[in-house]
């Protein structure tokens, strides 16, 4: 699958009101200097103002259109408050123009695709996407297209289990808010971009392999010809261990995880 079929997409432009001006840096910090690499160009990009929060409750709003947004893998859809005003989500898989859906704090939803209430209101096995790790923090989990998480257990006096889409299983306090349903634009993973110009409209540069380098510039630089890596595992240019290193430092939440996610195997 080389491209998508847009078929979902409802409208071209976005709701001018909840769009604003998006800067390019090209991977470089305050002070100019590149500190993540293969970044620049692109196609310009206007940020959408997603509703992360979904914190209008018991007011009840109406699928508008779902669009394309440059900025993410999801669909978003444009919602129609009762009261006037307009607000952008993650599409969720199956929601449709014309759908109604609510958020509610202390009272009680349907269970729908698109309904957001607290985890602990929610019933065993529903998937979940968009899911607050601090309650009125907004969603910062399970936000990528096809994606979702799975309520395993509400057992815990403060907290409810989640199986995450990496198989982790971790805890999460029960008032937090999470929307109900799996992100759509599910072919979003196998789509093959097929040329390099593609990827530079998504403003990403060209990576140079390390064995192509000299040994100033990278471990695995240097020797005559097509050299092999000569090291027990590759290295990425500050010498680190390439692939499978763990690099999880939050002690802080350690013991909120009850499952870690498996270890792939290269």
């Amino acid at each position: 699958m080389s491209g998508y079929t847009f078929e979902e997409i409802t409208r071209s432009k976005p709701e001018r009101s909840l769009v604003v001006g998006l800067k390019k840096r090209g991977g470089r910090n305050a002070r100019g200097k590149i500190t993540v690499r293969h970044r620049g160009g692109g196609h310009k990009r206007r940020y959408r103002l997603i509703d992360f929060k979904r914190n209008k409750f018991d007011v009840a709003g109406s699928v508008e259109s779902i669009e394309y947004d440059p900025n993410r893998s999801a669909r978003i859809a444009l919602v129609s408050y009762s009261d006037g005003e307009k607000r952008y989500i993650i599409a969720p898989m199956g929601l449709q123009v014309g759908d109604n859906i609510m958020s509610t704090k202390e009272g009680q939803v349907e269970i729908k695709v698109g309904n957001t209430m607290p985890l602990i209101k929610m019933p065993l096995g529903t998937l979940v996407h968009n899911i607050e790790l601090q309650p009125g923090r907004g969603g910062q989990m399970v936000r990528a297209a096809g994606t979702s998480a799975q309520l395993m257990a509400k057992d815990h006096p403060q907290y409810v289990t989640l199986r995450l889409p990496s198989g982790e299983q971790r805890y999460v306090p029960h008032e937090c808010l999470a929307t109900i349903g799996q992100v759509g634009n599910q072919e979003h993973g196998n789509v093959k971009l097929g040329k390099a110009g593609r990827k530079r409209h998504l403003g990403i540069r060209p990576t140079v392999r390390g064995s192509a380098m000299t040994p100033r510039d990278h471990p695995h630089g240097g020797g005559e010809g097509r050299s092999p890596v000569g090291m027990a595992a590759p290295k990425t240019p500050w010498g680190k261990v390439a692939l499978g290193k763990r690099t999880r430092r939050n002690k802080r939440t350690d013991n909120l995880i009850f499952r870690r996610r498996s270890k792939k195997r290269r």
